[in-house]
């Protein structure tokens, strides 16, 4: 039948939430609550009658706890098919009494990981029969409800379940025993056995957000929160602004990931357009390191990502609202940037809290035709600077090579970037060439001098960073007729000695880091 009256109740939580006042609403309607250990004390000191499993069973808790619900009284009651004349049999030859609701949520395993807890205390957090339970209830869905989630806790109040109620409770309990199983599975496979790439990698999201669009209206899309505990964009608190779409929530990220690595240094700006910053400065105050990004690409701005490393201020948020934004990122807002950006209703403020640590571990993945590329977060930092030309960059041109380094780490490939004294002059972005990423980035800057009226570009007595190695001496070259005075790169290609002598010929201080920073 579709709509089942709940007689007999089974809970056993971890997460006591809402469970008593649950269990009230089940004893008003003459439902029979059966619980366990910690669940059943809870139910008892609110004074609400309760049997223990063990008198269900006949057997006590033995163990530690280990051993209580695992019994044939547990899940016969579980999994008996009410209709079947052979499975009714059994039930009344045994005395095993139907179940028409369980309510369970699982050990904190996951939170247990999380805080640091030793391998013996990680282990103990390894639910046995509470999955269990789950698993067979989900099974029978046609005669139990299963509720994992106290959100569900106020429709089984009501003392009766549907078949499509049942149905979706089954669908979330067996997606909640998948994504438990995967993260004990991916501890065990990367944790315990230190193999960040073990034979078969559990993956385990939750939806957070259904989104309007993808990439285009044509595409359908929605946002899935991972469960490794990492705060990012996915997690930032959105005050104010339109829903987010899939673009917005992929451009964001982008820019708290490279205002991130800032996020320790003077007042810094990220604008991000398409995924690719198009201007980031340091300076002394937020209004001002966001003037000197917006200088580096005024055209390029224009419905941007914005993302700074310090709280906003009235100042700041003034200076942002004076052209059309997407989406602002911040760790915080004082209540005078909050009152500015509520005037433009359109605009998303996303405050982060603390922002991600750069050099935190995990893995990334892509999905290609028929699997996937999984590799570690790009989290490297070059060591010491090789400077391999006649010249030894100046200490303003080495703070320039690392700022510019840093921010090229962030452009698509093939990237170059121009810095000068804590801002961007120009970005080269994604171009199938080097050298054209070269002139595109010289061309912007000039561009960018052209439209503020300065003398000359910034690309003159600026440093110059590209991602991988000069593979010829032509992009140097473009370096050079932009006014680049420093240059960092990885090095590394059978040219080198043709780049460098290129480099001594023009003057040029240059710097190998030893590694590179390609970005797909």
């Amino acid at each position: 039948m579709s709509t089942i009256s709940i007689k007999r109740a089974l809970l056993s939580v971890s997460d006591k939430t809402g469970i008593v006042e649950l269990s009230q609403s089940l004893a008003a309607k003459g439902v029979e609550l059966v619980s366990t250990g910690g669940t059943a004390r809870a139910l008892r000191d609110a004074g609400l009658a309760v049997r223990d499993v063990s008198e269900v069973t006949g057997f006590p808790e033995m163990m530690d706890g280990r051993v209580k619900t695992l019994h044939p009284m547990v899940h016969g009651g579980l999994l008996a098919v009410r209709d079947d004349p052979e499975h009714a049999a059994a039930m009344a030859e045994h005395a095993i009494g139907a179940i028409d609701l369980v309510v369970v949520n699982l050990y904190p395993f996951e939170a247990t990981v999380a805080r640091g807890a030793d391998r013996d205390t990680v282990i103990e957090n390894i639910d046995i029969g509470g999955p269990s339970m789950v698993r067979s209830a989900a099974k029978n869905h046609a005669y139990v409800a299963i509720v994992t989630d106290p959100a569900d806790y106020a429709i089984v109040a009501a003392g009766e379940t549907t078949l499509d109620q049942r149905r979706l409770f089954a669908a979330k309990a067996f997606a909640a025993t998948a994504s438990y199983d995967g993260a004990i599975a991916r501890w065990f496979g990367t944790v315990d056995q230190a193999e960040p790439f073990p034979a078969v990698l559990p993956v385990t999201m939750t939806r957070a957000a259904s989104l309007r669009y993808g990439e285009n209206p044509h595409q359908s899309a929605a946002f899935y929160a991972s469960n490794d505990g990492i705060r990012g964009i996915g997690q930032a608190r959105q005050v104010q602004g339109k829903e987010l779409s899939y673009n917005n929530l992929n451009d964001a990220d982008a820019a708290l990931e490279l205002v991130a690595e800032f996020r320790d240094a003077a007042p810094t700006c990220v604008i991000v357009k398409h995924a690719n910053p198009c201007g980031v400065a340091t300076a002394s105050s937020l209004e001002a390191a966001y003037a000197e990004a917006f200088a580096c690409d005024t055209v390029s701005a224009f419905g941007g990502i914005i993302a700074v490393n310090r709280p906003l201020d009235a100042a700041t948020a003034k200076a942002i609202t004076g052209i059309f934004t997407e989406v602002v990122v911040a760790p915080d807002a004082d209540e005078e940037a909050l009152a500015l950006f509520a005037a433009k209703k359109n605009l998303r403020l996303l405050l982060t809290g603390d922002l991600p640590d750069p050099a935190r571990a995990g893995l990334f993945a892509k999905s290609i035709a028929g699997g996937w590329l999984v590799q570690g977060r790009d989290n490297g930092t070059p060591g010491e600077l090789k400077v391999v030309t006649k010249r030894a960059p100046t200490e303003q041109e080495l703070a320039d090579c690392r700022f510019a380094w840093t921010v090229a780490k962030h452009v698509k490939s093939n990237a170059i970037v121009y810095a000068k004294d804590g801002a961007t002059a120009g970005v080269g972005a994604g171009q199938m060439n080097r050298l054209e990423s070269a002139r595109i980035a010289a061309r912007k800057a000039k561009d960018a001098a052209d439209k503020a009226g300065w003398a000359m570009p910034r690309t003159i007595g600026s440093a110059v960073a590209s991602d991988a190695f000069f593979p010829f001496a032509d992009g140097l070259l473009a370096a050079v007729e932009a006014g680049a005075t420093a240059v960092i790169q990885p090095g590394g290609s059978i040219r080198d000695e043709e780049v460098i002598a290129a480099a001594d010929a023009a003057g040029l201080a240059m710097v190998f880091t030893g590694m590179r920073h390609f970005r797909h």
